[in-house]
Order: structure tokens, then C-alpha cells, then sequence
């Protein structure tokens, strides 16, 4: 990509060859919602104006944009946000980025919650699941830990309306004597010799919210160790796992004394989440 004069058609096109060869697996979705913040348009925008010349401070925020994405950073720190389910999130490289699969853990949330529940969000990061719960069931009361303060403040700034209580806490270090009618988390569980093996994109979001330790189930032996004394009488946990980790976190939760224990698959039909009951 050059600074002459360039159409949007034109433009599109180098990109998505250029993204192609780096083994980006979108490239021409990636190429145009990066245009289409860089035009501050809509993508169907793009279609109807291909003719349309870029001015050469856009080729430039453009090109830019395409430099970061071919050395594979995710397109949501690009843009510096993401949508899940009804909410759009700020999102940096001090948090994960939301995925569609997590949302399978609020649609539980929902479905098991009493009226005027107390909900926790373990691990919360950004604050998706935490914000997605309270912008969806006004009557819960919501609370978000992360062990990281960076994490925290990006969290905290995606609740504009201040409907969260947000708390600094490795693990449950911060609530002695409190207790929730639901728990979900959404932990590290990647094994540390794992991640040589996943794509380059989870090598710009935070290690610390990816691995778990040597074998990824760290954080579940910790969560079920800790959260039965933090749960109400027929309380519910959800936890979102790893597509191999549905027996062995089942069996975390089942010896912690919990009961009722249940795996859901996300809609690819992998194993996504289990849940269990006090």
C-alpha cells in the first residue's frame, strides 16, 4: 500500500491479499471493518461508495491499521472495541478479548438466577459477562473481581452507568464472608506448553488471564476449593472451560461437595461450560 491516490475498492483489494499472506483466516472481513473505522462508516457504506478516493491521512490511518492486523493483533484492540451480546466494550491489551462462546455463560446466568439475585463474576476482565448480566436483569446485583488492576480500570470504564460493583481480589481474597446466589467465571485454562500451538492473535492478549499453569485446571482446583463457602444454600456456578476439560473440571466441582453437575456445548457443539449447585 502506497500514498497515491487510491479508491476504496482498490484498497480493499491490497489489503485482503496482503492480510491473506500473513494467515489471517478473515482477511477480507478484517480488511473491511478496518477501513470502515478508519471512514468512521458502516461496512455496507464501503459497497455503495467503492469508488470513493481515499484522502491520504485515511491511506495512512489505513495502512497502519493493515501493519498491525498482518502481524496478527487482534482486530478488536485495533479498533479498541468489541460487542457482546447487547453491549459494545472498550477492549486493550490489558484485557481478553470477548468472545461469542462466552456469551453461553450469561445466557446460564439468566436461565438459573432468582429474582434479585446476587450475581459474582469471577475473573471478569473487561467486565462483558458482569456488564452483559446487569444490562440484561436490572433487578441483579452485579460484582466483578479481577486480580488485575489494569483489567479493572478498562472494566470500570465500560460501566458508564455505574450498575456494577467492582473489586481489585486475587481470587476470593476480597470477600471473606460474602456469599452469591450465582458465581461464573470465566478463568485462565490454557496449559503453559499449549500455547506454542494456538494461533498468533492470543499472543498479543494477556498471558495471565490465558494460562492457568502446567496443566491448564489450576484455576478450577482454586475456584472449586474456595467458592462453596462463597455460595447461598442451592446456589449455581458456571465456569467456562476448555473443549477438553468438561470430566476433569466436572470432577473439581462434584469433590468440592457440589452438586447437580451439568456440561452445555456452545453452538460449534463443543463442550463450553459446566455448572454445578450448592
Amino acid at each position: 500500500m502506497t500514498s497515491e491516490t487510491i479508491t476504496v475498492v482498490e484498497v480493499l483489494r491490497r489489503a485482503q491479499g496482503y492480510l491473506a499472506g500473513r494467515g489471517v483466516d478473515t482477511p477480507r472481513l478484517d480488511a473491511e471493518l478496518l477501513l470502515a473505522n478508519v471512514l468512521d462508516c458502516d461496512r455496507l457504506t464501503l459497497y455503495t461508495g467503492f469508488d470513493r478516493p481515499l484522502t491520504t491521512a485515511e491511506t495512512d490511518a489505513y495502512r497502519d491499521a493493515i501493519a498491525r492486523r498482518g502481524k496478527r493483533e487482534p482486530v478488536a484492540y485495533i479498533l479498541g472495541h468489541r460487542g457482546f451480546r447487547t453491549i459494545t466494550l472498550e477492549v486493550s491489551a490489558d484485557v481478553l478479548v470477548p468472545r461469542p462462546e462466552t456469551e453461553l455463560l450469561v445466557e446460564w446466568v439468566l436461565e438459573v438466577a432468582p429474582a434479585g439475585a446476587r450475581v459474582l463474576d469471577w475473573g471478569t476482565g473487561s467486565g462483558a459477562i458482569a456488564l452483559a448480566l446487569a444490562a440484561e436483569r436490572a433487578d441483579l446485583t452485579v460484582t466483578g473481581i479481577d486480580r488485575s488492576a489494569p483489567a479493572l480500570d478498562v472494566a470500570r470504564r465500560n460501566d458508564r452507568d455505574g450498575i456494577v460493583e467492582w473489586l481489585i481480589s486475587d481470587g476470593f481474597a476480597a470477600l471473606s464472608g460474602r456469599v452469591f446466589d450465582v458465581i461464573v467465571a470465566n478463568p485462565p485454562y490454557i496449559a503453559e506448553d499449549a500455547m506454542v500451538t494456538l494461533a498468533p492473535e492470543l499472543g498479543h492478549e494477556p498471558r495471565e488471564a490465558l494460562v492457568s499453569g502446567p496443566s491448564g485446571l489450576e484455576c478450577y482446583r482454586a475456584i472449586a476449593a474456595d467458592a462453596p463457602e462463597h455460595l447461598t444454600d442451592d446456589g449455581v456456578i458456571v465456569v467456562e472451560i476448555g473443549a477438553t476439560q468438561a470430566s476433569a473440571v466436572a470432577d473439581l466441582l462434584s469433590g468440592a461437595g457440589l452438586t447437580d453437575i451439568e456440561v452445555r456445548t456452545d453452538l460449534a457443539g463443543h463442550e463450553r461450560a459446566v455448572g454445578a449447585r450448592r
